[in-house]
């Protein structure tokens, strides 16, 4: 095994600035023998720490030069914060250079240099999006390449293969496998990536690459060249995998490549943060690590210096009932920092609720002191962020969404918007306005059924939530005609508070990894949700979304409040039902908000007094001529249900019904209470409890 003289480093360096101020663990690590080693790094451990300080720790040793040190990661981000880090430890500046980049930079770096020596004077361009390729290819195979999210899909498909190491010839057994959700039939799709892979082939020779292709030719060149091998080989001698449970096939094949059979490598991870399964990456080179290595260091970083112990026992207990063979590599994380807040949880009855709920706690927590830039709003898809980029700019708190664009400034929304504006200058379509704007927003995407595929599911979503905001408007203005209830649209877009480079983040779960915040709300915690309903057809698919929950708790630093509803907005009928992920978590009583703040603990609903209230409400509603909301909230049905009132007096108690509501329809609401009970009408049951 490659290094020597490893007792003689540790004696030289243990008091020097890279070991000072570390823990055991990460000592350890830091200081482990040349060679293999594995570093199991869980959340807010320290890892990008440790990995810098063993990078330098094996320099200062002399154990190896610091141009022959290649360290690769995921993101351009991280691969910039490991340079600084080493930059601050006097081991990376002109002269004194370890290479820390991305596997894709690192591997285009070495093309073009290589490239030359193995092709000869067959040249390559790099094709930095392959939507445009896969549009012309599809076109030549007949299909319809108006469907932009069909192009997209069709794009995503090929990259998952391509990085899986799958070829055209492969892929419709390796998806059928894999529960790929494929936007079209397989067969139609390995034909497209059959006929782009050759499309990138100019007739003299020269060639067309994309990203997975830098991978994958760096690798050839490397396996067949062995003059170029060695060459390589004697440049870069130690390697160093950031994140490595995200590796995918192909970046293992790399890796491999730039070994050679050497062992001269450190990996960290963590596998219960593996939740990029659907581009290709895999924990499985994580997890067969020591298999591999026989000798390898292994060593388990444990300790949370991030978080308050309230969340990391949350995250402990969240990540305990994990199922699989990653769940047996587990961390059980240790904190680190003095107790907190407990995490708060909170049940709303629809969406509307949860939004108001949610806004009103990061109230709360700026008049504390809490930074507005230190809060964020996490949720499973990026949909869901348009109720809370409203609900802060009505509140006059700044935002920024992340990973996304703001919801009116979205691609398919602006479509739309630029369809019913257009149609609204126009004759007045022979329709009711909500069904005239449903009907103009499927030309853009607003199919009566969900899609196939990631893209076009994602832009129908959108979509979908754009609907809901013009029924919203209509059931708050029911005479609005068709040009009003789009200038009434039009308006909210142009009122919404512009995101700004600080205050709170909007994010999904998955654009949040990396990241920290003092303050989490992890939302829309239903099924459906969490676990995404697409995302749950198979164990390995729960599983993942598990790991996703867990990384958002992870996120919070001290404040962590999870919330989720019953129904989608006021007047829906109440079928979600929490996320099976909370059940193991929940309190015995948790706390239920609403938008004024904390309510009193409650019971569950009667269902049949719930049921037949909601149809009392509509059927009252529509004798009257008015909006089911304006005769009670949802929120008003379901406390009635869990009061179960007896009497006038009882029936005012209900928070908001008030004398005036009773004087009106207290009676009629008795009636139907009394009803919807065991015995009916007649039994001379309410009588007997009042």
């Amino acid at each position: 095994m490659a290094g020597g003289g490893t007792v003689g480093s540790r004696s030289r360096t243990a008091g020097s600035a890279t070991t000072s101020g570390l823990d055991p663990e990460q000592l350890e690590a830091v200081l482990a023998p040349r060679g293999p080693v594995c570093v199991l790094a869980g959340a807010g451990t320290g890892k990008t720490r440790t990995i810098t300080r063993r990078i330098a720790h094996l320099v200062e040793s002399g154990q190896v030069n610091p141009e022959q040190v290649l360290a690769v990661t995921f993101t351009a981000r991280a691969a910039a914060e490991m340079r600084e880090r080493l930059s601050a430890l006097g081991i990376s500046g002109p002269g004194n250079q370890v290479v820390a980049q991305t596997f894709h930079a690192a591997a285009m770096r070495q093309l073009r240099y290589f490239w030359p020596m193995a092709m000869g004077d067959v040249r390559w361009e790099l094709l930095e999006h392959k939507f445009r390729m896969v549009g012309r290819v599809s076109r030549e195979l007949g299909l319809d390449v108006s469907d932009r999210d069909l192009l997209r899909d069709l794009a995503s498909e090929i990259e998952w293969a391509k990085s899986s190491g799958i070829g055209p010839g492969q892929y419709m057994a390796a998806a059928l496998e894999a529960h790929r959700d494929v936007p079209t039939d397989p067969r139609t799709v390995a034909q497209v990536f059959s006929a782009y892979e050759a499309a990138k082939v100019a007739p003299n020779g020269d060639r067309l690459l994309d990203f997975e292709d830098l991978l994958i030719f760096t690798t050839t060149i490397l396996q067949s060249d062995p003059s170029i091998a060695e060459e390589f080989r004697s440049r870069y001698r130690s390697f160093v995998v950031d994140e490595y449970q995200d590796v995918t096939p192909i970046q293992q094949n790399l890796l491999d490549a730039w070994l050679g059979g050497r062992d001269d490598i450190t990996v960290v991870g963590d596998a219960n943060q593996t939740i990029y399964s659907f581009t290709g990456a895999t924990p499985t080179y994580l997890l067969d690590f020591t298999r591999r290595y026989r000798e390898a260091t292994l060593v388990r970083l444990q300790r949370d210096y991030r978080s308050t112990p309230q969340v990391v026992d949350l995250a402990n207990t969240a990540i305990s009932q994990a199922r699989g063979r990653a769940a047996g590599t587990r961390l059980t994380l240790i904190g680190q920092r003095a107790d907190g807040p407990k995490p708060i949880f909170a049940g709303f009855d629809d969406d509307v609720s949860e939004v108001v709920g949610v806004v009103a706690q990061i109230k709360r927590l700026i008049r504390t002191g809490v930074k507005s830039s230190e809060i964020a709003v996490l949720y499973r898809i990026n949909a869901q962020s348009e109720q809370y980029e409203e609900a802060l700019s009505d509140a006059g708190i700044d935002y920024q969404v992340r990973g996304a664009q703001s919801f009116f400034d979205r691609p398919e929304i602006a479509a739309g918007m630029r369809r019913l504006i257009s149609l609204a200058q126009g004759a007045p379509p022979p329709m009711q306005p909500v069904d005239a704007v449903r009907h103009a927003l499927r030309s853009v995407g607003l199919t009566e059924a969900e899609p196939q595929g990631a893209n076009a599911r994602s832009r129908w979503q959108q979509l979908l939530r754009l609907m809901e905001i013009v029924e919203a408007i209509a059931a708050e203005a029911p005479a609005l005609d068709f040009e009003g209830l789009v200038r009434k649209l039009d308006e909210r877009s142009r009122m919404r508070h512009a995101p700004v480079g600080g205050g709170v983040t909007l994010s999904s779960m998955h654009a949040a990894k990396g990241l920290e915040w003092d303050a989490v709300f992890l939302t829309g915690l239903h099924e459906g949700s969490m676990p995404l309903g697409r995302a749950s057809k198979t164990t390995d698919e729960v599983e993942e979304e598990r790991r996703l929950f867990y990384v958002g708790i992870t996120r919070a630093r001290e404040h962590l409040h999870l919330s989720w509803s019953l129904s989608r907005g006021e007047g829906r009928s109440s079928k979600r039902r929490r996320s099976r992920f909370l059940e193991s978590l929940m309190p015995e009583k948790p706390r239920l908000e609403a938008a004024a703040g904390p309510m009193p603990e409650r019971s569950e609903p009667d269902p049949d007094v719930y049921k037949a209230m909601s149809k009392w409400r509509e059927d009252y509603a529509k004798s009257e001529g008015i909006s089911p909301v304006n005769v009670m909230s949802v929120s008003m049905i379901r406390s009635i249900a869990v009061a179960v009132p007896s009497s006038i007096e009882e029936l005012k108690k209900v928070r908001g019904f008030g004398s005036e509501r009773a004087e009106l329809i207290g009676r009629q609401i008795l009636e139907v209470v009394d009803s919807a009970l065991p015995g009916g009408v007649g039994t001379g049951k309410t009588a007997g409890r009042k």
